[in-house]
């Protein structure tokens, strides 16, 4: 697709608590379902659907002070406080973390991950919608395959935003992502299940306020229904697409083998991690992101 034509406002952020705008910038460069460039350092741009108008738009970030972040909007004027909300939960700015190092007075396991990570908070996929296309398109794959695979979607049927300078693509918005018939290297039934994902989003199924506000255990429930989606998805789609801050991801198992080693305590089960996570509440989501940033640095490291 061609790149969409833009304008540029500019918004602002309050942050309360803790926040590293920089070490964001840093997770979401490494991350490889974004791959975003990092082509300022300590900005952060990204380019996305606006979530329900499914506009794409994007929007530069940088932190101006340790309380406030400015956001650089690139997308039509009438839906610049959305980009800025929409931004706003991608950061988990939009949740206050000034009780978050409570958790660390609680747990002195959080309370060093919070030293080595300071004002990292979870970054999150753009929206549930794209955070439950990547759980189908990485879903008993590898990862480096995955990672192909979104990137042949978005650059054959995303669009091209300039972000400042900087051209970026979105990753397709669901009208768009519906009519994809066939996609080289996709098993064959990851393409319905993509499109009944693209449907659901369309309806407004997949909704980040409306997912944030139900009950999560009901949450995920509803997300388990769509084709594909089993639990270990349904936690990624409500904790890094909605955002949701306290959910202990049961179904994940690379962080239960990361708390284990971290707890010194190799045979525990899922009910006693579990149990190791209520001192975390209400950021149960936050220091899970925390152990998975950290154990996949030791990894990289003991390569």
């Amino acid at each position: 697709m061609t790149t969409t034509e833009v304008s540029r406002r500019c918004g602002e952020i309050e942050v309360r608590g803790e926040f590293d705008l920089a070490a964001a910038a840093r997770f979401l460069t490494g991350f490889a379902p974004a791959g975003q460039p990092e082509a300022e350092p300590g900005a952060l741009r990204v380019a996305f659907p606006l979530e329900g108008a499914w506009t794409p738009v994007g929007a530069v970030l940088r932190q101006r002070s340790p309380g406030a972040v400015t956001v650089e909007v690139h997308g039509p004027p009438e839906h610049t406080e959305a980009v800025v909300a929409q931004v706003r939960r991608m950061c988990s700015l939009d949740i206050d973390g000034t009780a978050f190092a409570g958790a660390g007075a609680r747990d002195p396991v959080v309370s060093l991950l919070q030293v080595i990570h300071p004002g990292l908070r979870p970054v999150l996929f753009a929206s549930p919608y794209e955070a439950a296309c990547w759980a189908v398109l990485s879903h008993r794959i590898w990862m480096t395959q995955a990672v192909r695979l979104r990137r042949r979607l978005t650059e054959r049927h995303g669009t091209e935003v300039d972000v400042g300078g900087t051209s970026l693509r979105t990753f397709p918005a669901p009208a768009a992502l519906a009519k994809v018939d066939y996609l080289p290297g996709l098993p064959g039934p990851k393409l319905p299940r993509l499109r009944a994902i693209a449907e659901a989003a369309a309806e407004g199924v997949l909704e980040a306020a409306a997912l944030r506000a139900m009950p999560a255990e009901e949450a995920l429930k509803q997300l388990q229904s769509l084709p594909g989606i089993g639990r270990f998805s349904a936690e990624l789609i409500l904790i890094r697409g909605a955002g949701h801050p306290d959910i202990f991801p049961r179904a994940e198992t690379r962080l239960h083998e990361i708390m284990r080693d971290a707890y010194h305590c190799p045979d525990a089960g899922e009910a006693e991690l579990t149990e190791i996570a209520e001192a975390w509440a209400p950021f149960r989501s936050w220091v899970s992101f925390l152990f998975r940033v950290e154990g996949e640095a030791r990894m990289r490291e003991s390569r």
